[in-house]
């Protein structure tokens, strides 16, 4: 009987979390498992989806915070 990985399984995998062990047997999974494979896929493109992703506050949030700060008494950032 082969253990049954969880999504979580594969985000430890893909961020080399996991024993050579578990590596193993997840690696035999993956290639007897098309639904495991899918999802894996699937995690690999949303990981490097988010990687891509940059934020950056509105102007508006900064003015905000500049005028709390200056409010309050604090240095300038």
């Amino acid at each position: 009987m082969t253990k049954p990985f969880t999504p979580n399984d594969l985000v430890r995998y893909i961020y080399r979390e996991m024993t050579e062990g578990e590596q193993e047997l997840l690696m035999q999974a993956l290639h007897s498992d098309d639904s495991l494979m899918q999802e894996y896929l699937d995690l690999l493109s949303t990981i490097e989806n988010l990687n891509q992703v940059t934020l950056k506050p509105s102007e508006k949030v900064v003015k905000a915070i500049k005028s709390l700060a200056h409010s309050t008494g604090l240095q300038k950032v």
